[in-house]
């Protein structure tokens, strides 16, 4: 996995001398990055530059070579994403600051009292006198982390974490990551139903098939907010919107496609399930674990063991395999839209397949959930709606393609607007399908 290393150095105050570096980077097989500098002397220069490097080995490499160019010292040299983690992303932070006595009379005692005896007489009022209706529960037991596998539910933190990261800067919404210590299907359930009360929407986050999908089930029936589980619907979703987009880019429409879906997971499931919600001609997948049959064949989805049939037989491919070089360049059928999604590595380069004959190819950089999960559940919230459903997360996925420039697969992931629009769309679906119920929408959203 590669990794971005960052370099503190000091280096002469002269002409050439960032350039050297540079080139001493580009020797050791270094990709720069961000440069940014720290401090400018009258000798000396202080400058961070972040270089992605294949591992912690080669990263030190790098380091080794610079320190030995004359007058340039490595001040330190760290795994960026580890410096970014330091003390963890999130923060509990108040929205009413306290500054004298009758702020603290205000929002604590004895102002409190009335909110809470309000609440009690009408709970409806929670939306609006608390966070709760503007708030998400992030759920994982850490089972199925992103490719990393099965590592439990605190390593799966900072993912967690960045996921409420995304929910506050791309849709105003608080998250707060719940860890869940069990693997039991029962115990999972049980816990989020205890807690959640305190919250407007709960949020099912990287947890093993085939349990994730009889612990969704089960808290959509029992839970009265709105319950995703963003590994099946949010990838879905943002993969629909990147379908329609590739099918225009390569000159036909997804109505006339077939969508081939290589790997049956949480992901896979999801993508293929929405494929035919979204009237794809015919969508059929390939699973080497018969489990994943049934529920695919209920579906609509035609099932097969043989990847080279999908390979042979679709229009527009969507592989969530987690196996990295999976799609050899020799099956790629010309004129085929590809979606290799599996983080870091695909599986096909996009330049590989373009190379072999595919009319548009992208991997998972491109087509990522933090484009849909945070506009699905603003939009959710926003409409005091009981649940998520097909014609909002429909909606979702038009929005986002609708919102794409011409060039691109997909729009900014980090445009606000986007996820405003996007929110705006799912808040419509929701009224028009009759699952919004507007007097539920919370205060300050």
């Amino acid at each position: 996995m590669a990794l971005d290393f960052t370099y503190r150095i000091q280096v002469p105050h002269r002409p050439g001398q960032l350039a050297r570096v540079a080139g001493r980077i580009a020797e050791g097989e270094g990709l720069i990055g961000d440069v940014t500098t720290i401090n400018v002397g009258r000798e000396a220069s202080i400058r961070e530059l972040t270089v992605e490097v294949r591992d912690r080995e080669h990263g030190q490499s790098v380091a080794k070579g610079l320190d030995e160019l004359d007058g340039v010292r490595v001040l330190w040299a760290q795994d960026r994403a580890l410096l970014r983690h330091e003390g963890g992303k999130l923060v509990v932070a108040s929205t009413q600051p306290v500054r004298t006595v009758q702020d603290m009379r205000d929002v604590y005692t004895p102002g409190v009292a009335r909110a809470s005896m309000a609440i009690s007489e009408d709970p409806s009022l929670a939306s609006h006198l608390t966070m709760i209706g503007r708030s998400v529960a992030i759920c994982t037991n850490g089972t199925r982390v992103l490719g990393l596998g099965d590592i439990g539910p605190v390593p799966s933190m900072p993912v967690m974490e960045g996921k409420a990261v995304f929910y506050h800067q791309l849709a105003n919404v608080s998250a707060m990551p719940i860890l869940i210590d069990t693997k039991d299907v029962d115990e999972f359930v049980e816990t989020v139903k205890r807690i959640a009360s305190g919250f407007g929407g709960i949020h099912l986050e990287d947890i093993s098939a085939p349990e994730c999908f009889e612990i969704e089930r089960r808290l959509i029936e029992a839970l009265p907010q709105p319950v995703m589980h963003d590994d099946v619907h949010g990838t879905a979703v943002v993969t629909l919107a990147a379908a329609i987009v590739a099918c225009r880019h390569a000159g036909f429409s997804l109505e006339d496609a077939v969508v081939g879906q290589i790997g049956l997971g949480a992901a896979g499931f999801g993508i293929a399930s929405l494929m035919v919600d979204g009237k794809a001609k015919r969508v059929v997948a390939s699973d080497p674990n018969p489990l994943s049959h049934e529920r695919a064949r209920a579906k609509g989805i035609e099932v097969t063991t043989d990847m080279e049939t999908v390979m042979k037989e679709a229009d527009v491919v969507v592989a969530t395999t987690g196996r990295a070089g999976l799609i050899k360049p020799e099956t790629v059928r010309k004129g085929q839209v590809i979606l290799a999604l599996t983080n870091p590595y695909p599986e096909i380069d996009p330049e590989a397949a373009v190379a072999a004959g595919a009319a548009f190819a992208a991997d998972g950089t491109s087509v990522n959930n933090v484009l849909g999960y945070p506009g699905i559940f603003r939009g959710a919230l926003l409409a005091g709606a009981g649940e998520i459903n097909l014609p909002m997360k429909l909606a979702a996925a038009d929005a986002i393609a609708d919102l794409t420039a011409d060039a691109d697969l997909v729009p900014d992931a980090l445009d606000p607007n986007v996820h405003e629009r996007v929110a705006t769309a799912v808040r419509d679906a929701a009224v028009a399908s009759g699952v919004a119920h507007l007097d539920r929408a919370p205060a300050g959203l």
